[in-house]
């Protein structure tokens, strides 16, 4: 029988004293605050590297020691993404917090945010990805995240009632900020819906999956992307968000204003959705005076 190797988590519970402690009153903490399980997931197991490398919890690791195996961590490009150096970061932050030792987190350092243009799939590419998929299901998934600018937690989270064919409406609910947001259903997309639950019969879930609650998974979603791209020419570095980042895209060049975008991609601030004017191509309009379009001549 094939022995399963613990987890970094599950190791740190066994090797460092006290935290077990540590690990259920992150638990506690995240969840009384309504912060998502990922968040937990990212913390904790960045917590539990520095105190496994340490042998120790974080409070008793000197801060030499940290800004070392910090400084170590930023150093190494190659095999951790910069989001690594960023959740230990944050991490321990949260951690000291936690703990009442703010002069602590205080002196982390600062991050610097990288200032990156999302990768925009085009119309031809779009079209092109949804026709690929063989089943069904795959294409309805696709589809659906750019139609209505989805990010791909409140894909997984769309129930068959949150779709209002009369109203041509989806209403997306408690997503990011515990934020309720209602979004256009496409004809065209409301036409491909009624002929997937025809098909499929979904119950409850939009998309029905293997997770415990029936729900399709994040990480199933990331796959059928990523298997769907293969069989395509598109050669852009592009994974599922970049269908979000598309549908924002498409909006504004053609001619939706800005705050109904941040609206409808349940942006908590408007500078996150300005992005999307570095890399959006509105058909231009030749110069002229705003004096003939206050007084048009007749």
């Amino acid at each position: 029988m094939k022995r399963i190797e613990p987890t970094i988590v599950e190791k740190a519970i066994q090797t460092v004293d006290g935290f077990a402690k540590v690990y259920k009153a992150l638990q506690q903490q995240i969840v009384l605050r309504g912060q998502s399980k990922s968040t937990l997931e990212n913390y904790i197991r960045r917590i539990a590297l520095i105190s496994l490398h340490y042998g120790r919890l974080p409070e008793d690791i000197a801060e030499e020691e940290i800004n070392e195996y910090l400084a170590a961590l930023a150093s190494n490009a190659k095999t951790l993404s910069r989001s690594s150096f960023k959740h230990a970061v944050y991490g321990l932050r949260y951690y000291f917090r936690l703990i009442g030792q703010n002069k602590r987190a205080i002196v982390l350092p600062s991050l610097k945010e990288e200032f990156k243009l999302p990768v925009i799939l085009n119309r031809s590419e779009l079209r092109e990805l949804f026709k690929t998929p063989t089943l069904l299901k795959h294409r309805i998934v696709l589809t659906l995240i750019y139609s209505a600018g989805l990010r791909s937690q409140e894909a997984i989270n769309l129930k068959i009632s949150d779709v209002d064919f009369e109203r041509e409406t989806i209403h997306i609910r408690q997503s990011k900020y515990k934020k309720d947001r209602m979004v256009p259903l496409s004809k065209y997309m409301a036409k491909g819906l009624r002929k997937y639950f025809s098909v499929e019969h979904p119950y409850q879930w939009i998309f029905n999956g293997k997770e415990s609650d029936g729900r399709y998974s994040v990480k199933g979603l990331s796959w059928i992307m990523r298997q769907t791209l293969k069989k395509t020419g598109i050669t852009k570095d592009v994974s599922l968000h970049s269908l979000r980042h598309s549908y924002a895209t498409h909006l504004l060049e053609d001619g939706v204003n800005i705050l109904t975008i941040k609206e409808l991609l349940g942006h908590a601030n408007i500078d996150t959705t300005m992005i999307y004017l570095h890399v959006a191509n509105p058909p231009s309009t030749p110069a002229h005076s705003p004096l003939d379009t206050l007084y048009p001549m007749e």
